[in-house]
């Protein structure tokens, strides 16, 4: 299966869910433009596969693109939190970003943590750098580039 994006998300503000948009604009060393999380730091950009979300659905809880307040929903990239720190993505052909961080703990008041009991985003969401920014949106083709 040849890997992509599902859904681009972004909110106004920190603490809240993420919500699909039709398309955004990665900026370099910034993040997604109009993102809460965007800006010059090592966590401009969170992604988390499809398949993760997945293991959390039929938990009783209905979940959408954007509720672990992933900027980047992806597909086909089953082994996203095991690539290493560094790790370069193409996205689109034009879009890099490099892996900063795997992970994160959640926030007090993560309400799938509250509601469920668990939440996947500490162990298998992805944190990245844009270097070199575009267009993305859903639909676009990803993939990891080999470390020289």
């Amino acid at each position: 299966m040849e890997a992509k994006v599902l859904a681009v998300c972004k909110s106004k503000n920190k603490g809240t869910v993420k919500r699909p948009v039709e398309k955004g604009y990665l900026k370099e060393n910034y993040g997604l433009k109009g993102d809460s999380h965007a800006g010059k730091w090592h966590r401009q950009l969170s992604l988390l596969d499809n398949s993760s979300i997945d293991k959390m659905r039929g938990k009783g809880y209905e979940l959408q693109f954007g509720d672990f307040a992933e900027n980047i929903t992806t597909e086909g990239l089953k082994k996203l939190s095991e690539l290493p720190l560094g790790s370069r993505l193409r996205i689109n052909n034009d879009i890099i970003i490099e892996i900063t961080q795997i992970g994160k703990k959640c926030h007090h008041d993560c309400e799938i943590l509250e509601v469920i009991g668990d939440c996947v985003m500490p162990r298998e969401g992805i944190f990245a750098k844009v270097i070199s920014g575009g267009e993305i949106k859903a639909g676009d083709k990803i993939e990891i580039l080999e470390n020289d």
